[in-house]
């Protein structure tokens, strides 16, 4: 199942900073203005390094819903009024 390319669109204000963050620090280190290759190659790992976290935040999310989501009340014995309509089928 693989998902659609992050881009700059679907980043938060604080991730698309750290990006242009990590553009500089490239440009600063190489003494020079990025080419386009240097450039993409930045933002397709910071991207990379993005979708992997978003990943294992949604699989976490995922085991906790699964894990609360069917939860058989043990206390409760089967209750046949509970399971039909007070004033009967219409």
């Amino acid at each position: 199942m693989s998902t659609a390319r992050l881009t700059q669109k679907d980043m938060t204000e604080s991730e698309q900073r750290e990006l242009k963050t990590l553009l500089d620090r490239a440009r600063i280190a190489q003494g020079r203005p990025l080419t386009n290759s240097e450039t993409n190659q930045v933002k397709k790992e910071y991207v990379d390094k993005l979708m992997a976290e978003r990943e294992l935040a949604a699989k976490k999310a995922r085991q906790i819903k699964k894990k609360n989501s069917l939860k058989p009340d043990t206390s409760a014995s089967f209750s046949w009024s509970a399971n039909n309509h007070s004033r009967g089928k219409r």
